[in-house]
């Protein structure tokens, strides 16, 4: 059965923007509102914090993801994520199958163009 209207996009944002966090955090730990922000640097992969945090609950049930409170040099405590070593190798993984669709997905694209 065929996926209509919003979900393919919704179901093809999810997995990226899940990748996208464990990029961010492969580069060094960040908190929640910092990964809404970054995120929101790439159009295509800006999520609000209403989706961030229920993301980075899901990776750290996961355990991809561990989380510590810190103190803020300005405003209250902060909820600072960074990987587990699970979560590398699942960076890494992900990184990779990445890599080979985003081949696969260029060619097929391509080949569709030449076809219009």
């Amino acid at each position: 059965m065929a996926v209509q209207g919003e979900a393919i996009p919704s179901q093809l944002r999810k997995g990226v923007v899940e990748l996208a966090i464990l990029a961010m955090l492969h580069t060094g730990e960040a908190y929640g509102a910092e990964i809404v922000d970054r995120l929101c640097q790439y159009p295509g992969l800006a999520i609000s914090a209403g989706t961030a945090y229920p993301l980075l609950s899901r990776l750290k049930k996961a355990e991809l993801i561990t989380s510590e409170w810190q103190e803020s040099p300005v405003g209250p405590p902060r909820k600072y994520y960074r990987l587990s070593a699970a979560g590398v190798q699942a960076f890494t993984s992900m990184t990779m199958v990445w890599a080979a669709m985003k081949t696969d997905m260029d060619d097929l694209l391509g080949m569709s163009a030449t076809n219009d």
